[in-house]
């Protein structure tokens, strides 16, 4: 697998193990950074890279920097080509996962917003193991952040802090990964990806007020279905409804789709990956590498 080897730290290119920040900046500190990631996908005949939906994931991004109320942050345009230049600086030879990150840098109160600094990496990321066989999912004790205390919909640093507990309790308990259930018992998503079910042929997903993420794979996924003619619901989404499911699917940048093939030790469906999330899988694949015409649009080349 090639190595990490080149990072962009506000507009310089310097080695990977040369990057730093003050231990007492508030990026550190409090976690004050929000963050971005992302993959940049190899034509498996060309060899060409291109970065899936590049331009949303910065969109997103400057949502985040906004509700953060971070002072004087990179413009978009500058941090879109860092991500392709820190690409072409590591020379991968293989799919490359890419992290933006925007933080303060500085030491300050609580409510200091400067000044501000930023990155741009490229890492090497395996598939998860579990991607054709399915993971073991505990519905967990802990629940998902509300959108009046720490808003999902922004992707800060300091958020994946409930998702790391949930996943500690899961591997704990022997489980490949957790479901967190919002604050009213209803289904938010899991640790660090989103979450799909069917039920008697209807794909459905909780809604953008189940405090989640407003995942850019999650909006993928749902174009995919449409245009696959699959019955779709976004709505509130029941615990109970996990464990009599015919299929449940993760889905996420770093997770991409991988099945749930147990919730709490029950198994979902026949225990085994089932037809529409393969077919899914199958879907999302040629978009992301590039191997279908659909949606040009959604890679952005290297």
């Amino acid at each position: 697998m090639w190595q990490a080897r080149t990072i962009i730290h506000n507009g310089r290119a310097i080695p990977f193990e040369d990057a730093r920040i003050h231990p007492l900046a508030l990026g550190v500190a409090f976690g004050i950074a929000v963050f971005e990631g992302l993959r940049a996908y190899r034509h498996p005949t060309t060899g060409a890279f291109t970065v899936f939906r590049l331009d949303e994931h910065l969109a997103r991004l400057g949502q985040g920097m906004k509700v953060l109320r971070l002072a004087d942050p990179p413009p978009l345009d500058v941090l879109r080509q860092a991500v392709l230049d820190v690409i072409r600086l590591n020379e991968p030879d293989d799919d490359a996962y890419l992290r933006v990150q925007v933080q303060i840098e500085g030491m300050g109160m609580m409510a200091t917003t400067g000044p501000v600094g930023w990155i741009a990496a490229a890492l090497p990321r395996e598939r998860s193991t579990k991607f054709a066989t399915g993971l073991a999912a505990q519905v967990s004790s802990w629940t998902r952040l509300p959108d009046n205390a720490m808003p999902p919909r922004v992707k800060a640093s300091a958020n994946y802090h409930a998702g790391r507990l949930a996943t500690l309790q899961a591997k704990a308990d022997g489980y490949d990964s957790a479901i967190l259930l919002t604050q009213r018992g209803k289904v938010s998503e899991a640790a660090a990806a989103c979450l799909f079910l069917v039920r008697d042929g209807v794909l459905a997903t909780p809604s953008r007020s189940s405090d989640i993420l407003e995942s850019i794979t999650r909006e993928t996924v749902i174009t995919l279905a449409r245009e696959l003619g699959l019955p779709f619901e976004e709505r509130e989404v029941d615990r109970t409804e996990l464990y009599v499911a015919d299929e449940v699917f993760l889905c996420g940048t770093g997770q991409e789709l991988v099945p749930v093939t147990s919730v709490d030790r029950l198994p979902v469906g026949s225990g085994t990956p089932g037809a529409i999330t393969q077919r899914l899988q199958a879907a999302y694949e040629g978009v992301v590498r590039g191997t279908t015409d659909a949606h040009p649009e959604w890679r952005t080349p290297v």
